[in-house]
């Protein structure tokens, strides 16, 4: 089985989102989505969340493509779930940060070597901006 990982805010989702989750899922057979934390929004983003955890991750669980939710956790530390979950593949947004050379870094820390990076395609970036 082909496990793949995907992240984001999904503050709130849209379709764009809902494109980018269908095109991870296009790459295995599990999908893994985590959810930012509230915390991780206003550190990242400078500003509080528009919908709570609850009701983006409720947002996303009821995806037919969406096989598991994960809530991220409070602190900063963005490479903390790369020890905690199983996957094969991350899959990024075409404009995600970090940069595919800093995931790798990061995995390859871990011993994680066989692990792929893959950038999906934008959905109407003009209209549904990451």
């Amino acid at each position: 089985m082909t496990r793949v990982i995907a992240f984001g805010a999904f503050d709130p989702l849209h379709e764009g989102h809902i494109d980018f989750l269908r095109q991870a899922k296009a790459l295995g057979d599990h999908l893994t989505v985590v959810v930012a934390h509230d915390s991780a929004i206003a550190a990242h983003k400078h500003r509080d969340a528009k919908q709570s955890e609850e009701e983006r991750m409720n947002a996303i669980r009821v995806l037919p493509f969406v096989d598991e939710v994960i809530l991220g956790r409070k602190t900063a530390h963005k490479y903390h779930i790369f020890d905690e979950v199983q996957f094969d593949i991350i899959a990024m947004g075409y404009n995600q940060l970090p940069s595919d050379e800093e995931v790798l870094d990061a995995l390859h820390e871990r011993g994680k070597y066989d692990v792929k990076v893959v950038r999906l395609n934008p959905f109407q970036p003009e209209q549904y901006p990451s």
